[in-house]
């Protein structure tokens, strides 16, 4: 029994929700989102809400329940609020240079690493602390996408911390190689 599942999606002012067949669109102020559900769930709109009900009670139908729900609610959160994830490089030398969709990060490589944003995300730098990326777009998987793949160029090492890490992650130390009694 999904818990989650049952529960409905408010729709905010200002967000409009379509249901043709077994696609939804949602648009709100900040853009456009689509989705085609499983055939194992149906979807409609009641009262400015989102209603999420399942064909049969079989495993794929109760899995995709929830799964569903999950997901037009976070398309709603992003067409009206938006998404956001900030990392934080840790280095001496380590630095990102963020100029329009792309950003350039020196990450002790022999070489500087171009990555270049997908459509719908911004790449900013915070004004006060320039070794801090904030990663801004509509689409929650995306922005999290991007986000792991800029971290994944320098994942932060366990004995210094340094590397690219997410701002609310905890890097657990290792101590280092203490020198042996002879």
């Amino acid at each position: 029994m999904s818990r989650i599942g049952k529960k409905p999606v408010a729709i905010p002012s200002g967000v409009t929700v379509e249901v043709n067949g077994n696609k939804i669109v949602v648009k709100g102020p900040k853009g456009e989102l689509s989705y085609a559900h499983l055939p194992e769930v149906s979807v409609k709109v009641e009262e400015g809400q989102v209603v999420v009900t399942r064909k049969d009670d079989t495993a794929d139908s109760m899995a995709r329940h929830g799964l569903t729900r999950q997901l037009i609610n976070n398309m709603v959160i992003g067409v009206s609020e938006g998404y956001e994830k900030k990392l934080e490089i840790i280095g001496v030398g380590y630095k990102a240079q963020a100029k329009g969709k792309s950003v350039t990060l020196n990450l002790g490589h022999s070489h500087p690493i171009e990555y270049a944003a997908p459509d719908g995300i911004e790449i900013a730098q915070d004004e006060k602390n320039k070794n801090l990326l904030i990663i801004r777009g509509i689409d929650k998987e995306v922005v999290g996408q991007v986000a792991a793949d800029i971290r994944g160029f320098r994942p932060p090492e366990p004995y210094k911390g340094k590397g690219v890490k997410y701002v609310d992650e905890i890097i657990i130390r290792k101590q280092g190689k203490a020198a042996g009694a002879a």
